[in-house]
């Protein structure tokens, strides 16, 4: 196989949602795993696979668009509101 790119860690992680996150996470890590730490694929795929892991605990990977404000009614009933960049807290 080719040397991974930019492309490629793209390329997975492109169609991405909350349900897939984790197993997008573990085929990323796969490809990058025998690139050496400075690589740039490599480093770009790190960011990426902190982006998963927060986006397996979201509901949209949108940054766009705007959030429903947490005072409207029934905000309690739609824990789905959560993006990657502002997930649902973990559960300890």
């Amino acid at each position: 196989m080719a040397e991974p790119t930019r492309d490629d860690v793209d390329a997975l992680i492109g169609p991405a949602t909350p349900h897939f996150a984790y197993q997008l996470r573990a085929r990323l890590r796969e490809l990058v795993a025998e690139l050496p730490a400075e690589h740039p694929a490599r480093v770009y795929a790190e960011e990426q696979i902190e982006l998963l892991d927060r986006l397996g605990y979201a509901s949209s990977k949108a940054e766009q668009g705007g959030q429903e404000s947490r005072s409207k009614p029934g905000w309690a009933e739609i824990p789905s509101s959560a993006t990657a960049s502002e997930p649902l807290p973990r559960k300890q």
